[in-house]
């Protein structure tokens, strides 16, 4: 596993080498890179692909505080010292608020963004956030496995695609119990909306239909604040979109990346 050390923290990471332009891809908070394996086989021969995991998640360094400010300076920090940029940056829910961060505050840095499942503003949930981080806390994190699988994805998957949701709620059950710091994280992050105002970065935002942590309305609110963004919403999907409907995705993001 190749690691790096960028803005004073270690991060794992993984590089295609593809040929195209280079893609970062930014995961949610409970995932780690690995819920990126259908765009790094889609698009990794084509692309140059990197995927990383945060710090304090994955195989990247523990961290004993984690919010999305420090997040973003670390994959602004992997882009430039990579040599990525300008690079289309993708980043899922809490990638998302990565992504948007480095948008507004280095778009030199950017060819585009994809921002799925995500929310420029403050935590709209924090009692019901901060309930279930208090569950994972005193119980385990294995008893805390069907509150996040019902969180994380949408009623389609939850009724329908057994496989692909026991995948992911062995991986949950798997965390320690550093991600609570990087759900803190989430929890008390600021709103960047505001920063949006202008910003001319090429931008897909992508919702899940039956996301019932971040719905549609807040993705559409980010395409309504940017200058140069467009909303979809992608049915039968979640929370959790790249992983939930990928072939929808990957379609999407290939004729962005193509536009831009």
């Amino acid at each position: 596993m190749p690691t790096i050390d960028v803005n004073g923290t270690m991060l794992g990471y993984d590089d295609t080498g593809g040929p195209g332009p280079a893609v970062l891809l930014s995961h949610s908070l409970f995932f780690d890179r690995t819920m990126f394996a259908a765009q790094v086989a889609e698009f990794g021969r084509r692309y140059r692909v990197v995927t990383y995991d945060h710090r304090g998640q994955g195989e990247s360094a523990r961290s004993p505080y984690v919010d999305m400010d420090t997040l973003a300076d670390d994959a602004a920090s992997l882009v430039t010292a990579l040599d990525l940029g300008p690079a289309h940056v993708v980043g899922h829910s809490m990638g998302g608020f990565v992504a948007l961060r480095i948008a507004a505050r280095h778009p030199e840095l950017l060819r585009s963004a994809v921002v799925l499942s995500s929310s420029a503003d403050e935590e709209g949930q924090v009692e019901n956030f901060q309930a279930l981080l208090e569950y994972a806390r005193t119980a385990g994190i294995p008893e805390a496995v069907d509150a996040l699988a019902h969180t994380m994805f949408g009623d389609t998957t939850i009724a329908a695609r057994v496989a692909l949701l026991q995948r992911w709620r062995r991986h949950f059950a798997a965390l320690d119990e550093s991600i609570l710091t990087a759900a803190e994280g989430v929890v008390h992050r600021k709103a960047v909306v505001g920063e949006l105002v202008g910003c001319t970065v090429p931008m897909l935002v992508l919702s899940g239909a039956e996301d019932h942590a971040y719905p549609p309305e807040l993705s559409r609110r980010i395409a309504d604040t940017a200058a140069n963004a467009q909303h979809l919403t992608v049915r039968g999907a979640g929370h959790s979109l790249a992983v939930e409907r990928p072939d929808v995705v990957n379609d999407l993001m290939a004729a962005h990346f193509a536009a831009t």
